[in-house]
């Protein structure tokens, strides 16, 4: 188990480094394999393709170590280490919210966002509809809050993350905690 995570970490490094140097769409596989120091067999037995690495990235760099401060209910704390943890890889990410089209950055993101929301609705017997409003199951949830703190993350990275991680978390907890009318209020 720690060889597969080995090889995975190294193909990661790989294409982080490649991605900084060219248009991703120009990177190929026997690129990421050989600046992992493995052959392109050894690349497939762990993703199915680029986009699936770079889904995994942000899988396994972004919101896995926020698993437990969530299941600690440490909101604002995973917030925070959310935007720390891509600005901690600015120049890889800044170069990684242009890729487009199918696969694009934003749709792995908003996709990773979702998988992780949509375990966090259910392991707070979120499983059931909401009693008032059937509309709000699990999944239409994650995919609500998921898009909504993608685009945020996206802006914030496409804008060149000078905004600090605690203003952004500040940012988020205001915007996700208040309606549009509130909001409209304030104005």
């Amino acid at each position: 188990m720690e060889e597969k995570r080995d090889i995975e970490t190294k193909l990661a490094v790989s294409l982080k480094g490649l991605v900084t140097k060219m248009p991703f769409e120009k990177i190929t596989i026997k690129q990421i394999a050989d600046g992992a120091g493995v052959i392109r067999v050894t690349f497939y037995n762990h993703f199915q393709d680029k986009y699936d690495l770079l889904a995994w990235i942000v899988r396994r760099e972004i919101l896995d170590p926020v698993r437990i401060l969530i299941s600690n209910r440490m909101y604002r704390e995973s917030l925070i280490l959310i935007f720390s943890n891509f600005l901690q890889d600015k120049e890889f990410y800044m170069h990684a919210v242009r890729i487009e089209g199918q696969n694009s950055f934003s749709e792995i993101v908003e996709e990773c966002a979702y998988a992780l929301l949509l375990d966090i609705f259910r392991e707070n017997g979120a499983e059931r509809r909401h009693p008032r409003h059937a509309w709000m199951n699990p999944e239409n949830l994650a995919h609500y809050y998921g898009n909504s703190m993608s685009y945020i993350v996206l802006e914030w990275i496409r804008t060149g993350m000078t905004i600090p991680p605690e203003e952004m978390a500040t940012i988020y907890e205001y915007i996700g905690t208040r309606s549009m009318w509130d909001i409209l209020e304030e104005l």
